[in-house]
């Protein structure tokens, strides 16, 4: 057991003392102990109920014969970091998520973990962390908030409450209406229940294998859920037994089948930062234009908020992502021999599934497209790419040539919003907001959100270097690279060019030469950082770009 490193021989009488101390027995101490990594805490809805998850999780552990030793994660809740200096911690959290989970583990030699996260950030940290360290690891997630219905029958969500913001400062919604959508908007413990970041990337966690079958869809307020945190606490076990470890599971070909996942279910542009991150700590090496390869044959088989009207308890119920994958095998496009954390392989998990509501999820000859769900652009603005989740842009927007109204910003570009200084035809250019320039890359539901309820998403586009929310719909093209502020083209937009939108045909271009490029660059001066000082100082000097997954490097 890699714990004997602090429990075996006469030499490990301090350290036996010490776990003594905890409570622990003789007989315990002989027993392997299993780190419990629970990212619960008090202000985000996801994880405010992971106490039950983990205290589930550990009965599993017991039961099974293990040790379970908890420890804790930090966790940012996107919603509440967002539009303001909070989100520029967002993404960065990702990092200090990894790290800490790493220094624990190495630092008290756990024979085993079991990781806990639920929304945006934390998901992809601990996923990072499994692979650096690499060793027997499993994840158990916190579950999906559930949706309900508005007075109108319609089912609504967090996106909801961000587009009535919107709606109101164009006259369209009273102050009443938008205090009943809040309210109501968010009913229960858990990750927000749209396709959004949290529940893509839980969704991954299943397709990738290192989550039980349910870990992305099971509601996180039922009883089911608590059954598969007592599996996940037994499955630990089993994988500590055989020796598998994370990097046995996130092989190459497992990220093709998350990658492939991914585009049929129309996750969160974000995973397009989160795959390449881990798979970097998986020593696996994916890229953009592996996305747009996969993209450009998978079919997108669900429209799940804010591409459509369902939300992932309607998943659950029409079968999981197990169901999406099974149907996704007519076509070849699962490598169903991948081992994951039930001992078994993808196509002996996945066998027994099926569709139980086409509505939610289509057949791949009855798609809603028959390409991926998101698109990877390339051109004068973004060489290095750039991303748009494009199941969730309206058609009259996929092919667009528009004006550029520049903001240096994300809060100059609100102010201009919601001051009605944008009209169809425009598009809002947002830059600054990088990796390295926000710092931080910024997520940007608050803009979107308002293009959305001022009724401008069929007539106005959005750029930027920085990211969206997986609740934002619209063209919305984010993850710019290179970013403005190491000197990519967007620094180099101005006020009343013309852009060129072709997400069809995968192209994003200002139609400028590149003699003009290089003219206004001589008279270029980038725009400092406003943050120079703490975590957000050190995480700008060592950030990578977002066509890198946004790594430190």
């Amino acid at each position: 057991m890699r714990s004997n490193e602090i429990k075996k021989g006469i030499e490990k009488t301090p350290h036996r003392s010490l776990l003594k101390a905890l409570g622990l027995t003789d007989e315990e101490i002989s027993r392997p102990l299993i780190g419990v990594v629970n990212s619960k805490n008090d202000i985000v809805p996801g994880h405010m109920h992971l106490d039950i998850i983990a205290k589930a999780v550990m009965e599993g552990i017991r039961t099974a014969g293990g040790v379970p030793l908890q420890f804790p994660a930090i966790g940012v809740c996107d919603g509440i970091a967002m539009g303001h200096r909070g989100m520029k911690y967002s993404l960065a959290s990702r990092e200090l998520i990894c790290d800490g989970i790493e220094a624990m583990a190495a630092a008290h030699a756990f024979d085993a973990l079991v990781l806990i996260p639920n929304c945006d950030k934390i998901v992809p940290g601990m996923l990072m962390a499994a692979a650096r360290i690499n060793i027997p690891t499993i994840v158990i997630s916190g579950g999906p908030m559930l949706s309900v219905t508005d007075s109108d029958g319609r089912y609504i969500d967090l996106n909801s409450t961000f587009e009535a913001v919107g709606s109101y400062k164009a006259g369209i919604m009273t102050e009443e209406e938008v205090k009943s959508i809040e309210d109501t908007a968010c009913p229960t413990c858990g990750s927000c229940s749209g396709m959004f970041t949290a529940n893509s990337m839980n969704c991954l966690t299943e397709a990738i294998g290192m989550g039980l079958g349910g870990n992305g869809t099971v509601p996180a307020v039922y009883s089911e859920r608590i059954r598969l945190a007592k599996k996940a606490g037994m499955k630990i076990m089993m994988l500590l037994e055989k020796d598998i470890k994370p990097r046995d599971i996130m092989t190459y070909d497992a990220f093709i089948n998350a990658l492939t996942v991914d585009m049929a279910l129309g996750c969160s542009t974000n995973s397009m930062l989160h795959l390449p991150a881990i798979a970097y700590e998986a020593s696996v090496e994916i890229n953009l234009d592996i996305a747009n390869e996969i993209s450009s044959k998978t079919p997108n088989l669900c429209k799940l908020a804010p591409a459509g009207g369902h939300h992932v308890q309607d998943l659950y119920l029409a079968g999981g992502v197990y169901a999406v994958m099974k149907e996704l095998t007519k076509q070849g496009l699962i490598k169903t021999d991948c081992m994951t954390v039930t001992g078994a392989t993808i196509g002996e998990n996945i066998s027994g599934s099926e569709i139980k509501n086409p509505d939610v999820i289509r057949s791949v000859d009855n798609p809603y497209s028959k390409t991926g769900g998101i698109a990877v652009l390339r051109g004068n603005i973004c060489p290095d790419g750039a991303v748009v989740k494009r199941s969730a842009v309206h058609p009259d927007m996929l092919v667009r040539r528009c004006t550029a109204k520049v903001f240096d910003s994300e809060d100059e570009a609100i102010a201009a919003i919601y001051g009605k200084q944008i009209k169809a035809g425009d598009c809002v250019v947002i830059r600054y907001e990088g990796p390295r320039g926000g710092p931080g890359m910024r997520e940007m539901l608050s803009p979107t959100s308002a293009i959305c309820g001022m009724g401008l998403d069929k007539s106005v586009a959005l750029l930027t270097d920085g990211r969206f929310s997986g609740a934002t719909r619209g063209a919305a093209i984010g993850h710019i690279s290179p970013e403005a502020a190491t000197g990519g083209n967007i620094a180099l937009l101005r006020d009343g060019d013309i852009i060129e939108i072709d997400i069809p045909g995968g192209r994003l271009n200002v139609t400028l030469s590149d003699e003009e490029l290089e003219n206004r660059r001589k008279s270029l001066k980038i725009k400092e950082p406003e943050i120079k000082t703490g975590y957000l100082a050190r995480y700008a000097g060592l950030v990578s770009s977002a066509a890198q997954g946004a790594v430190l490097k």
